[in-house]
């Protein structure tokens, strides 16, 4: 494995930089295929970046060449003017066959906890299309199906707690009994690694150590803060819409229908044993000073493509 080269989409964003700095401190040589060149490197020349260009596959195939493994982060989280689950579909068949042309040996793949459980989903269905497209290429694969990922730079949870800070109740969809079973960034990362060494075809869900539901999620990160808000149940609809609001005052996509309905829908929860061993009821009590101080916006990171996202090599 140290003599191999390993690709990792995204390396300057969030989960791909983990993985990145996990590849590095196994002394792998790594690369990128990145469409934000202009963000910070936080790994100096120990890694090289490539273009992430969708349209010219000639190019992808080059960069590919003599690569054993493919870690795929790409994604986009909602539908824009500016981008669509339609369109990260075809961009990342277009990267698994530029993989098979290039000789790649195994990707590794990020996708959803039951993306073949929602056929009216587009996050969902784009996903279960994905593996299934991945299968077809005949490349050797290991799809991690995670339900959400929490960490330094992550987006969900540090908005809640954001949102914690600024408002005194808290509105959930409903009783906000749905469940989600939360996993650390770098226990993800240790786990995609790991499927490098392994020849077997799997899907493996990437869940942590604890379930929530919505409802003990929100009381468990408000007490971590010091920030125990009144949480009160609205219909999903007026949910959504002051979600909206918060977005629109933010700039920002607070929270989407498609994910109100993907929770409500039991969609982040599965049935199977844990993988991460981070608890976010830990993590969220040793980063409490930090946690929510500040507003994280997807819409600032898919637009500003200079902008960091931090160094993972710093404490988590």
């Amino acid at each position: 494995m140290r003599n191999a080269t390993h690709a990792v989409t995204g390396a300057f964003g969030f989960s791909g930089r983990y993985i990145a700095q996990r590849l590095l401190d196994s002394d792998c040589q790594v690369i990128t295929l990145t469409n934000s060149p202009g963000r910070p490197n936080p790994f100096g020349g120990r890694i090289k970046a490539y273009p992430l260009d969708f349209d010219d596959p000639a190019a992808l195939v080059r960069s590919l060449k003599g690569v054993e493994v493919l870690y795929n982060t790409y994604w986009v989280r909602f539908n824009s003017a500016k981008f669509s689950h339609k369109e990260a579909v075809r961009n990342t068949e277009v990267l698994f066959h530029a993989a098979k042309r290039a000789g790649v040996r195994r990707i590794v793949h990020v996708s959803i906890t039951n993306p073949d459980k929602c056929k009216h989903l587009p996050y969902f269905v784009g996903k279960a299309k994905l593996e299934q497209s991945l299968r077809e290429t005949g490349i050797g694969y290991c799809i991690l199906r995670p339900a959400v990922l929490f960490g330094r730079e992550d987006i969900l949870i540090n908005n809640i707690a954001w949102a914690l800070r600024r408002f005194p109740v808290f509105a959930l969809f409903g009783r906000g009994d749905y469940l989600l079973q939360p996993i650390h960034v770098d226990d993800f990362a240790g786990l995609a690694v790991e499927q490098a060494h392994d020849e077997q075809n799997r899907v493996i869900n990437a869940i942590g150590p604890e379930t929530f539901s919505y409802r003990s999620l929100v009381q468990m990160l408000g007490e971590a803060i010091g920030k125990a808000r009144t949480l009160i149940s609205v219909p999903p609809r007026a949910g959504y819409f002051l979600g909206r609001i918060v977005g629109a005052w933010m700039k920002d996509e607070f929270i989407t229908w498609e994910e109100v309905l993907g929770l409500k829908a039991g969609l982040l929860h599965v049935d199977a044993a844990p993988l991460g061993r981070t608890r976010l009821s830990d993590w969220a009590r040793q980063h409490r000073e930090a946690l929510g101080r500040r507003y994280a916006g997807e819409m600032a990171r898919r637009l500003d493509r200079q902008l960091d996202y931090g160094d993972p090599t710093s404490p988590r």
